[in-house]
């Protein structure tokens, strides 16, 4: 029995479950962090288990209460600073590769052979490369090249072109796919000389040809990316990325808010960080719109919160079919819940924008981009927007990493 509430368990709770802490009605609406998570699908008593045995999903009302709990972080009067790689374009990276980045996925395999080839020995000569790093994907033909899709590709692969933790970008194609890499080197604009090359495996006559001319381009670039070396610049110019995965019961109340208190620290030093997740955030984004720093970045996350609804609705899915089963068994039973623990990432700071997936991110503080809960897909397009570092929370265990940005 828990004396100080005479409340005594009346089942088995596995770690990180729920308990009730008075007695429930069928219906009854459900709390954790004094937010409703559920409603009772059945009567529970005090000290019963509280799982998806007997609490499941619900409408109500939401108090957006716009703005209401907006308040500016005293900023910091000198910025921490770290060691990074400073740009011409006036970006700071935290690594220094090389990308080699096919424009489909007909030259997947082009592309890994390329960068397969820069083995630690071959780079020694180059001390200050951290490597050549291979970024295949399955997609680039077959959709609809003014379709959303597209955009979204081509918005993630010209982030990472102009992404500071590359040097140098080598794209790899076929020549006859939909995603052409003419459009996509007009869309990143000025670059530094030479450190944007590509090879088109038809042109060249082959795979094997396409490699070899791959490897040259990459080694004509090895020299100028050498010359970064670390320097001192201010935390104001990190982005960073905040993203969770495997979480359980504990993850709330833990590993979450803790991020949270870091976001909070790096915002009053001057940095941007960046939540991410939409059906993650479902029912816990009245969280967020009170503190929107303005109306329309309100509107903004609600209007991505509809379009999920509308998905769902649109593919027969559910936002409730979001926890996993892992999720489950550590704990968690509703997104409602799984979603309240996730929103503690962002600590407490004011909302300053929301971006679409891979839009370049360019407010200061924190900001918020529509991104799937998917981990590997969300880091990616975090990336994609300008981070150079991902912080990933994890409570049962989850590993990941994500290409050319530390995690």
């Amino acid at each position: 029995a828990i004396a100080a509430e005479n409340l005594t368990v009346r089942d088995m709770i596995p770690p990180g479950h729920k308990m009730a802490a008075h007695d429930l009605k069928a219906g009854d609406p459900v709390r954790r962090y004094n937010q409703i998570i559920g409603f009772a699908k059945a009567d529970v008593a005090a000290g019963q288990h509280v799982h998806a045995h007997n609490l499941g999903m619900g409408e109500f009302e939401r108090d957006y209460g716009i703005g209401q709990d907006v308040h500016e972080l005293p900023k910091v009067a000198k910025p921490a600073t770290f060691m990074g790689y400073k740009r011409p374009n006036g970006k700071v990276g935290t690594r220094n590769y090389i990308a080699v980045i096919s424009s489909v996925n007909c030259s997947a395999t082009v592309t890994r052979a390329i960068a397969s080839h820069f083995s630690r020995e071959k780079l020694a000569a180059f001390p200050n490369v951290d490597g050549v790093i291979a970024l295949p994907h399955p997609e680039g033909c077959g959709i609809n090249v003014n379709g959303e899709g597209m955009q979204m590709l081509r918005r993630t692969m010209v982030g990472f072109a102009k992404h500071p933790n590359f040097a140098g970008v080598l794209f790899v194609g076929l020549g006859c796919e939909q995603n052409q890499i003419a459009p996509l080197v007009e869309m990143i604009g000025q670059y530094e000389p030479g450190m944007l090359q590509q090879v088109i495996m038809q042109v060249e006559g082959g795979t094997s040809a396409a490699i070899r001319k791959g490897i040259a381009l990459v080694e004509e670039m090895l020299p100028t990316a050498n010359q970064y070396q670390r320097e001192e610049a201010s935390v104001s110019n990190l982005i960073i990325g905040l993203n969770c995965g495997g979480s359980d019961g504990y993850s709330g109340i833990t590993a979450n808010p803790a991020l949270g208190g870091a976001s909070d620290l790096l915002v009053a030093h001057g940095a941007t960080t960046v939540l991410s997740e939409t059906p993650e955030i479902y029912g816990a984004e009245h969280l967020l719109t009170r503190r929107a720093a303005k109306p329309e970045i309100a509107q903004k996350l609600i209007d991505r919160i509809a379009w999920w609804k509308d998905y769902c609705a649109r593919t027969g899915g559910e936002l409730d079919n979001n926890p996993s089963v892992g999720n489950k068994a550590g704990g968690l039973t509703t997104i409602l819940e799984k979603s309240l623990g996730a929103v503690a990432k962002g600590g407490t700071s004011s909302l300053n924008g929301v971006f679409l997936f891979a839009e370049p991110i360019d407010a200061k503080g924190f900001v918020y981009m529509d991104t799937p809960g998917y981990d590997p897909v969300s880091a990616t397009g975090q990336a994609a927007g300008g981070a150079q570092i991902i912080c990933f929370t994890t409570g049962r265990g989850s590993a990941f990493g994500c290409a050319g940005v530390p995690t």
